[in-house]
């Protein structure tokens, strides 16, 4: 396809109010999370919800998600630091970034662990969510691992 074809055809969606609200649910089931409360973040979920942590791992709940986290930290929470929106056609696609704080297992503090989370909105209700941040990176370095 030519480059004039393709602008010819390409369309741009704009923000709307379906995005607004995909990024004000995301923002509640993040809140929410954090607490954590997943009773609460599941309010914000569709019945099909698929979650891909870092690492891989494979949830279907929220409740899942705060087991891991409890597992990994002492505690944690999330400075959130921006919100972009893709609109999409009947799905809008939704990035949170930011940085996470907390204490390691040990009871070690640690701030600045940078994080993305990105969600997929369908019809007022989170259906995926994929998680990536540097606490891997930030477990070797304790370790003594430069690679």
């Amino acid at each position: 396809m030519s480059p004039a074809t393709a602008q010819a055809t390409a369309q741009v969606l704009a923000a709307s109010d379906e995005t607004a609200e995909a990024a004000a649910i995301v923002e509640r089931f993040l809140v929410a999370s954090m607490v954590p409360d997943p009773q609460t973040a599941a309010l914000y979920i569709a019945e099909n919800l698929s979650i891909t942590f870092t690492g891989g791992r494979k949830y279907k709940h929220p409740s899942e998600t705060a087991a891991f986290n409890a597992g990994r930290y002492k505690w944690v929470k999330k400075k959130m630091e921006r919100t972009d929106v893709v609109p999409g056609r009947g799905e809008t696609i939704v990035y949170n970034l930011g940085t996470l704080y907390g204490e390691w297992p040990d009871g070690t503090p640690f701030e600045g662990n940078r994080y993305v989370d990105r969600f997929v909105v369908k019809g007022g209700k989170i259906v995926q969510m994929d998680v990536w941040n540097d606490s891997a990176e930030r477990i070797l370095t304790m370790r003594g691992i430069v690679a």
